[in-house]
């Protein structure tokens, strides 16, 4: 489980978050939704360690490893794709040699389906194959807290339901404490086991949802998340009037 409590940071003149507090309960996917500008990649950078909040505390990160998809690839353009794997593989305590990192690289491929694109660079793939690259990248990465912002934001909706598969096929394997953000309320219903809803800064939760359909379940027209939809529309739009 990871906490976060009482959380204020200050950029300059903007209140970001004035008492903020949070809890992702571990081995599930707890998704952060709200508009453009609220905080939300900040609250990742925060847990990841990149930015520090100005009071308040993170419990449950310590020295846990972590995994980080970012809003773009961020792949390296010299490297092959299994490089790019490679690359954040060597040199981490416990994944083995030389061959043993290549081997968990290529297994990582292959479960999203990217195994003859291996030695492929970034510049001759898709959109969608990059992303499925990243998606690779954080589970051949083993760890234990897997932080999302708004990779999938870039891709339309076919696409996009394809990459959220196989996420949720690789995840199952390993199941990370996981936190996703975004403001597409439709990729919240699709992914979030738990979904808290932040405000315009000083961003605060305004609304926490357990998502009572099983992962392999969820489909847009379940009716049950179409009532859960109907419910984040109107939280996100009293709180604009």
């Amino acid at each position: 489980m990871i906490r976060l409590v009482d959380i204020r940071k200050r950029f300059g003149d903007l209140l970001l978050f004035e008492r903020l507090s949070l809890t992702a309960p571990g081995g599930k996917v707890s998704v952060i939704l709200g508009p453009s500008g609220c905080g939300k990649t900040s609250l990742l950078d925060m847990l990841a360690g990149i930015i520090e909040p100005d009071s308040g505390g993170i419990e449950g990160v310590g020295t846990r490893r972590i995994s980080y998809l970012f809003q773009e690839p961020r792949l390296i353009p010299w490297r092959t794709i299994r490089g790019n794997l490679e690359f954040v593989l060597q040199g981490n305590d416990g994944l083995g040699d030389r061959a043993q990192v290549r081997k968990r690289a290529e297994d990582a491929l292959a479960r999203v389906g990217m195994r003859d694109f291996a030695d492929a660079y970034p510049a001759e793939l898709s959109g969608g194959m990059r992303q499925r690259a990243v998606i690779a990248r954080a589970f051949a990465y083993p760890g234990e807290i897997l932080l999302m912002d708004e990779p999938l934001q870039a891709l339309d909706l076919a696409r996009k339901l394809d990459l959220v598969e196989w996420f949720l096929s690789l995840w199952a394997e390993t199941t990370p404490t996981t936190l996703f953000v975004t403001h597409d309320i439709q990729e919240a219903l699709i992914l979030g086991d738990y979904i808290s809803v932040l405000s315009a800064p000083p961003g605060r939760v305004i609304k926490e949802i357990e998502n009572p359909v099983l992962p392999a379940e969820r489909r847009l027209e379940d009716p049950r998340l179409m009532e859960m939809e109907a419910e984040l529309y109107r939280t996100i739009l009293n709180r604009r009037r």
